[in-house]
């Protein structure tokens, strides 16, 4: 569990502040208007209303005592900027703060940042990878090399062991878990376990194997 400062409730905020929730994290939020903080009011500790481009209202957080304060304005970049530094400055810890562009990233990460997310960028890059290709069921991608991709199994593989099917020998991946077909994840399966033709597996490798394992399916 860590305590969790979020600043900025919009759509993107307030899906942090559920998922983060659903974690067990202590969140603080903070937003200029009172409509967006009543919803997320059973799920933190604290909610302030206040301008967080004011020096005064910042201070009155104590961003110092935050395990990690994301800045989550996607509308105005200025306002953005000038909370990420002035947080920044005050002490805070690790500071995520939201972009929409490369060039703001860049002055971002220049002026307090410890990381920046693109939140939009990333899951329309999901969305293109789960679209375009065919028997990809979701998508991360891990660097520019790597990414963990969900897939059925090859017709072939049904009824087989893992250790049997040697997929890192044959394709050069892995099986980091099992998704069944009644939704339950089983992680990190033993080399006893036998695949069966309903499961989609999560599957993690380099790109260009991934995709060679593609073309067997279609």
């Amino acid at each position: 569990m860590k305590s969790i400062l979020i600043i900025g409730m919009g759509r993107f905020g307030q899906h942090l502040c559920e998922n983060l929730a659903k974690l067990d994290n202590e969140i603080m939020i903070v937003d200029q208007e009172e409509e967006r903080l009543e919803a997320m009011l059973p799920l933190v500790v604290s909610a302030k209303i206040g301008d967080c481009t004011n020096e005064a209202v910042l201070k009155s957080l104590g961003v110092a005592n935050f395990d990690i304060c994301f800045v989550c304005i996607g509308t105005n970049f200025q306002s953005s900027l000038e909370i990420t530094s002035m947080i920044k400055e005050m002490g805070a810890r690790y500071v995520v703060s939201k972009a929409n562009r490369d060039i703001h990233a860049k002055f971002l990460l220049r002026n307090g940042a410890d990381e920046v997310i693109y939140p939009d960028r990333d899951i329309a890059e999901r969305l293109a990878v789960r679209y375009s290709a065919n028997h990809v069921f979701d998508y991360i991608e891990l660097t520019d090399e790597f990414s963990i991709y969900e897939i059925p199994p090859l017709p072939q593989w049904a009824g087989s062991s893992l250790k049997d099917l040697k997929l890192r020998n044959h394709y050069n991946i892995s099986i980091l878990a099992v998704k069944r077909a009644n939704g339950d994840l089983g992680m990190m399966p033993k080399a006893d376990y036998v695949i069966q033709a309903d499961e989609h597996l999560m599957v993690i490798g380099r790109n260009e194997d991934v995709d060679k394992l593609l073309a067997l399916m279609n």
